[in-house]
């Protein structure tokens, strides 16, 4: 895993910054907040929900083998389905849709999208070739757009500037539980339906796998159900005091237009082009690495080691937890240690971890043995893991107060766009440098050995202008 954030790290950093302290509408210890109870319910019910998106995800590499074979893929087109088709209708409803949450209750932007991804799920489970599994992992990036920015507005407005970084803690239980159990879950079904004959129904040719997909789409439902009995809490609103004043009656309709489309924060991003291209260039490489490796370890373990799907759950599970675990750990506990030596402490640390990270991920292909390689792999997304920290931490410090939320939206697009790239630009590697299905761990090497290390750079040239734009911002009193 290399040193690119996950979207529940991202919004954690986003609104323990952005958050005012006391967290009133008017002044700042006035607010009534949310019940504990109803809190927690909504927090469980979006990690839930968090748990099913990133489970999907994990447990779609897992099948990548099989559907290759089954569908007579290349190993280019199974990379474009693992990635790039998910993304498409991402890159035009995304923003718009995310916008969504700032317009409509939560709960039903939430429910919506899980409610559609749970469909689209399902349909991938009936898909009968390529073209249909193309539409159906499109569809499903555009499902779940919007669920992220919902979710991160709801949880700040049900828990205090005190509570929310606790709060954002626990929403990593939707990532690290759904990639783990992907993982774990994920290879025992495979194992369990290989026995399974193909089905045939209402004229559909049904593999034993895709019966793992229809499930997921009845969990997804389920999700849904749940995120409908939430209780939408009242909207945050700073007072007048605080220099704000409702949207409509501050800007125009063009500027209006600007802010919904987040031009005018691209704007702001080329004014500090300096140190903004830097990290976003640093996270799109190490996002490509990122996704690449994710959908592409299940097939370089069967074609490299000559492993099942049972045993790779088994022996990955375990240590995909510790290695996730032990990255958040790492990431807070290394930044503060920094913090006290350095000014651009988070942007110097993200170097450092990336550069830990490219040496892992050009290593782990070359190992031995599976156990071996799965190790080091682990040992990279403890350093990738632990690199998102201050990368996010970076963002959120430099970024215009005004505009903080548009500035995270578009790091967002950047790490799942060029994150969804990964799985293709492998299989490109892989069908027309490599050529040869087997050496899969060379595509591998060659990626990891191209992009980590420019990722690295730009983390390095990142660091002087960081440091000058942390101090401006101080002798700004900000």
């Amino acid at each position: 895993m290399a040193g690119a954030a996950s979207p529940a790290m991202a919004g954690a950093a986003e609104v323990s910054e952005n958050t005012p302290e006391g967290g009133g509408a008017g002044a700042s210890g006035d607010r009534r907040w949310p019940s504990a109870a109803s809190a927690y319910f909504a927090l469980f019910a979006i990690i839930a929900a968090t748990f099913l998106n990133f489970f999907d995800q994990t447990v779609f590499g897992m099948l990548a083998q099989r559907i290759k074979v089954d569908f007579g893929l290349t190993d280019e087109q199974l990379g474009f389905l693992g990635g790039p088709a998910s993304v498409i209708f991402f890159v035009f409803v995304g923003i718009p849709l995310a916008r969504l949450a700032d317009i409509y209750p939560r709960k039903l932007v939430l429910a919506g999208g899980m409610a559609a991804t749970g469909v689209i799920m399902g349909l991938g489970g009936i898909a009968q070739g390529f073209g249909q599994f193309i539409g159906s992992r499109m569809f499903l990036g555009a499902g779940g757009s919007a669920h992220a920015p919902a979710a991160y507005s709801m949880i700040a407005d049900y828990f205090p500037p005190k509570k929310i970084t606790r709060a954002f803690a626990l929403l990593q239980l939707g990532f690290i539980g759904g990639t783990t159990a992907g993982v774990l879950v994920g290879g025992k079904l495979i194992v369990a339906l290989a026995g399974w004959s193909e089905a045939h129904v209402l004229g559909l040719r049904v593999h034993s796998w895709q019966l793992i997909l229809v499930g997921q789409a009845v969990l997804g439902l389920l999700a849904a159900g749940l995120l409908l009995l939430v209780k939408e809490p009242p909207r945050l609103v700073l007072a007048p005091a605080e220099g704000r004043v409702p949207v409509p009656e501050r800007q125009g309709l063009g500027r209006r237009v600007l802010a919904f489309t987040g031009l005018d924060a691209a704007r702001a991003i080329h004014a500090r082009g300096r140190v903004y291209y830097p990290l976003f260039g640093g996270l799109a490489l190490s996002a490509i690495e990122t996704f690449g490796l994710m959908f592409w370890r299940v097939p370089f373990m069967i074609r490299t080691y000559g492993w099942g799907e049972g045993r790779i759950g088994l022996v990955m599970a375990p240590m995909l937890l510790v290695s996730q675990l032990a990255g958040v750990f790492l990431g807070g506990v290394f930044v503060e240690w920094m913090a006290k030596r350095h000014a651009d402490a988070n942007v110097r640390c993200a170097a450092i971890l990336f550069a830990l990270v490219t040496i892992c991920s050009i290593t782990a292909p070359l190992m031995p043995t599976g156990e071996m390689a799965l190790a080091v792999f682990a040992l990279s997304g403890v350093f990738g893991l632990a690199g998102a920290v201050p990368q996010n931490a970076a963002i959120q410090r430099i970024a215009p107060n005004e505009m903080r939320g548009q500035v995270t939206a578009i790091y967002l697009f950047m790490f799942t766009f060029f994150g969804a790239l990964g799985s293709f630009v492998v299989g490109v590697v892989a069908q027309r440098i490599v050529g040869v299905e087997a050496d899969l761990w060379k595509a591998l090497v060659i990626t990891a050995g191209t992009l980590l290390p420019i990722a690295t750079l730009c983390m390095v040239l990142a660091i002087r202008p960081y440091r000058a734009e942390v101090a401006r911002l101080e002798a700004e009193g900000r």
